[in-house]
């Protein structure tokens, strides 16, 4: 694909997300996108945001289910990247008109106290790394109208990052067993979701190594002090103004959010 077709996408990606407008799906109008192009779409896309003066602080890994992989006909995940105006405290509301059509995901959050330079990244090497965990709730917001997604329209919109909402607690991840940490999602009071932590590439270390890997053969690496989205552990929940939920880790802690 040509520069100038990726900066137009680019450019109406920064429109939808400034106007809260979706847009018509990528790669119904250019199917001959590749991955490729997208990473570099969503790169350019990115840098209009850092312009206006947003700070990349961590990433996101999306598509760690198979379930989703078999949906969007890939057999590898897909990374983000997450900035300072994504974050949303604990106890604050989030406004749906700063949305699209936005949808829940309860996930395993990680915080890194030290560098990860892939190729070579194993897991023991994530745990070494990792300062913390924590219950986390990624609000997943696609610029794709009605969601009409493949892998390429999800990776140039920046793996549909919308909004994150990080747990109460810090816990030291070599004191869990994160392949069977358990996940309730609740919202209004009713369960919604359960799952674990093998939801997630196997586990969610398994998912930061993949990441941490991927970036390496791009030339870039995980850096201390940055959040890690390991990937939902249970499917999506759409949400409406009005909607409270609240999601819980064995051993971890919970994360709550509500939707005005």
């Amino acid at each position: 694909m040509c520069s100038s077709t990726s900066d137009r996408i680019a450019k109406e990606l920064f429109s939808a997300y400034q106007s809260s407008t979706p847009i018509q799906s990528i790669t119904d109008r250019y199917p001959e996108l590749t991955v490729q192009d997208a990473y570099q779409i969503q790169k350019l896309f990115l840098a209009k945001r850092l312009a206006l003066g947003e700070r990349v602080i961590g990433k996101k890994i999306g598509v760690t289910s198979q379930a989703v992989m078999d949906m969007l006909g890939v057999n590898q995940p897909d990374f983000g990247q997450l900035t300072d105006r994504m974050v949303i405290n604990q106890g604050e509301s989030i406004a749906m008109k700063s949305l699209i059509q936005p949808k829940a995901e309860g996930e395993i959050a990680f915080v890194l106290k030290g560098d990860l330079n892939g190729p070579g990244v194993t897991v023991a090497d994530v745990l070494r790394a990792t300062e913390g965990v924590m219950a986390c709730f990624e609000i997943v917001d696609s610029r794709i109208r009605d969601w009409k997604i493949r892998i390429q329209d999800t990776i140039a919109d920046n793996a549909s990052c919308g909004v994150f909402v990080l747990g109460d607690r810090l816990v030291d991840p070599r004191n869990l067993d994160l392949f069977t940490t358990g996940m309730v999602l609740e919202k209004n009071g009713r369960i919604v979701g359960t799952g674990a932590g093998a939801a997630s590439m196997g586990s969610p270390a398994i998912a930061v190594a993949w990441l941490a890997n991927t970036l390496g053969q791009l030339g870039m690496s995980l850096k201390a002090g940055e959040v890690i989205l390991s990937g939902a552990l249970s499917a999506m929940v759409p949400v409406n103004a009005g909607d409270n939920l609240r999601m819980t880790l064995a051993g971890i802690g919970s994360c709550s959010v509500r939707f005005d």
